[in-house]
């Protein structure tokens, strides 16, 4: 007999525990957006990362991305300093002693997540509850590598975190509905809009985005048509803002690869076999903007083509 679990993913009743401090583990792209919203709305942050220039650079980052929310006149000039003055950054995971919940937003490679893991929750207090920004890896497998399955979840944020308004939430098979709750009641404190998503390969976005985006590869593997045309068609006749090649570039094409073997490996389905093609420009190190080449090749202004 199937029984949903769409009962137990709702709140519970009463009030949620309270997330008074945020820890975020991995200073990258991911890491330093959910800082910038987490100081933003009034919460102490620490955030640790193995590199200190790591950490340099994401204060840099967060510092001009306040600088443009101050000349879109969203925030002022004092709410900018007061939020990076909730920042507190560091190379050890002792910084999380009193925190009461930790993100981790390490790279998407299962391996390397549950190293953090088994690093991180020896310097917690019994209380804390941790998340995963994963975009695509098992809550419940994650979960069951630390020593507080009860109290870990997906917190999965899209990017560029400061501007994107979703959530995916996901809870693990073992995640209780007191840490449900509070990771649900701490994503609207940021101003975000939360989708709850079943622990299934990808959760609901990149199940069905990724996918969209592997297809368009291979309509360019199979020569359908170029990278500017396939582009400019999913934005015209689609009416996409980035056209999909050029979002894998945004996104990473390592990222989006390692999402397509989540894909395929968990659910066994032929449709979700990465493009050769995909595979190809990552073993290149073609990995899209942030290594100044992928679908586009960023040393020019505008980005051109590379096939």
């Amino acid at each position: 007999m199937s029984i949903s679990l769409a009962a137990r993913i709702e709140p519970g009743p009463g009030p949620a525990p309270e997330i008074a401090s945020v820890g975020i583990v991995g200073a990258g792209q991911m890491g330093n957006g959910i800082a910038h919203v987490c100081a933003l709305a009034g919460l102490p942050v620490t955030l640790v990362d193995i590199d200190p220039k790591a950490l340099d650079r994401a204060m840099g980052t967060i510092g001009r991305n306040l600088e443009r929310q101050i000349n879109r006149r969203l925030i002022s000039e004092e709410q900018r300093d007061e939020a990076l003055g909730r920042i507190t950054t560091g190379t050890d995971f002792a910084l999380f002693a009193d925190t009461d919940f930790v993100v981790e937003a390490a790279t998407e490679r299962e391996a390397v997540k549950i190293e953090v893991f088994k690093a991180l929750c020896p310097h917690l207090k019994p209380g804390a509850m941790v998340a995963s920004n994963t975009s695509s890896i098992s809550i419940t497998r994650l979960g069951a590598a630390t020593d507080r399955p009860e109290k870990f979840i997906g917190m999965h944020f899209m990017n560029p975190v400061p501007v994107m308004k979703l959530v995916e939430i996901i809870r693990g098979i073992a995640t209780d509905d007191p840490t449900y709750r509070a990771v649900d009641a701490l994503a609207k404190k940021l101003g975000k809009q939360t989708a709850t998503s079943e622990d299934f390969p990808a959760f609901i976005v990149n199940r069905m985005l990724v996918p969209m985006i592997n297809e368009a590869v291979y309509a360019l593997y199979e020569s359908v048509g170029d990278i500017r045309s396939i582009d400019t068609a999913m934005k015209l006749g689609a009416n996409h803002p980035m056209g999909p090649l050029e979002l894998a570039d945004f996104i990473g094409l390592d990222t989006c690869l390692s999402i397509m073997h989540v894909l395929y490996d968990g659910l066994s389905d032929s449709k979700y076999r990465p493009c050769p093609l995909l595979v190809k420009y990552v073993e290149a190190g073609w990995l899209g903007r942030k290594t100044g080449k992928g679908f586009y090749d960023y040393s020019q202004d505008p980005p051109v083509p590379t096939r």
